[in-house]
């Protein structure tokens, strides 16, 4: 889940109002009449990159440490009426640093939201700092100089890939990534979603990620799929970002009973809320509606997320006692 991807229209709208920033024009592009329209366009993405679009734009208006500390709290309370008790969330500062805001401010926001996560609701939280692939790869190098006191000090819980896949194979990244693993920070990357099934085997081979984030191309390569399935990567599939961004057409599409069956671990995930209609408990009823998973489906599953955290084994430990506990309740 990605923090900058719960920027509601109208929290848009009214940090837009708040910062003295001038959306696009209702004559340029009618989705920002209001709220309401800008939402509607929200539900006709054609491609990843027509998100992307206006994900940036969305971006602008996030100016004052206040601003990220606001957006990501609102999306903790969401999440807390979801059930969620435990988050590991991406952000994107090279989107915010690229117009001038400084690392820190983007950095201190999210972790007020964190902290305030854990003792106001409960939620334990972890950052996760993505490079965005449409940028040099240069860039990504400065920004990893920059915040790797924070990701080895676990300030920061790990580094991410992300943003147009197409024609950015995660390779490029290779150099970053081993930076990062001689330093024991973790790793995961964006493969498989529009990008082919070798962007997956890929990020395997150069990067050496710990997971995969959305992946769902991976059932296009057996092999590579008991792969997956042996080494335990978790892959973290977005249904409903998937079916908005025309990766699928429906939700039964997903291969999601090929992944249960080959025994490959994967979540369940929001990806970007705010954009693709569904926060995480939308997501998991997409899935059941279209699956009808057993309860033992759903222990798997959920079972799978927990051991493919980050969090440390205590933090594991407590959570998989309450899931047990509500599984027994619908056995």
């Amino acid at each position: 889940m990605h923090l900058e991807g719960s920027l509601s229209p109208q929290l848009l709208f009214m940090l837009a109002a708040r910062n003295k920033i001038a959306l696009p024009s209702a004559s340029d592009d009618p989705s920002f009449a209001s709220p309401a329209a800008l939402l509607d366009r929200y539900s006709r993405f054609a491609s990843l990159d027509d998100f992307l679009h206006y994900y940036f734009i969305g971006m602008g208006v996030l100016i004052h440490e206040q601003d990220f500390e606001e957006l990501a709290f609102q999306y903790f309370l969401r999440a807390k009426a979801d059930g969620v008790v435990h988050a590991e969330v991406f952000f994107d500062p090279q989107a915010h640093t690229g117009r001038g805001i400084a690392y820190s401010t983007v950095r201190d926001g999210f972790i007020s939201a964190c902290k305030r996560a854990e003792t106001e609701l409960g939620i334990s939280t972890m950052l996760i700092l993505c490079f965005l692939r449409h940028l040099p790869v240069s860039e990504a190098e400065s920004l990893f100089a920059n915040a790797k006191s924070d990701l080895e000090s676990s300030i920061l819980a790990g580094i991410g890939l992300d943003s147009s896949e197409k024609g950015f194979p995660p390779g490029a990244w290779q150099g970053v990534y081993q930076q990062a693993k001689a330093s024991g920070i973790r790793r995961t990357a964006h493969a498989g979603e529009e990008g082919p099934v070798e962007y997956i085997s890929e990020a395997i081979r150069d990067l050496d990620v710990e997971r995969i984030d959305h992946g769902i191309r991976l059932a296009e390569d057996e092999n590579l799929m008991h792969q997956v399935a042996e080494r335990k990567l978790l892959v973290t599939m977005c249904p409903l970002s998937n079916v908005r961004l025309q990766c699928v057409k429906e939700v039964s599409e997903l291969p999601v009973r090929r992944f249960l069956d080959a025994g490959v671990p994967f979540s369940i995930n929001s990806d970007d809320p705010a954009y693709f209609g569904g926060y995480v408990l939308d997501n998991y009823c997409a899935v059941q509606d279209a699956f009808n998973l057993s309860a033992t489906d759903w222990e798997s599953i959920v079972g799978a997320a927990v051991n493919g955290s980050w969090c440390n084994d205590a933090r594991k430990q407590s959570i998989r006692e309450q899931v047990h506990e509500v599984i027994a309740r619908h056995q």
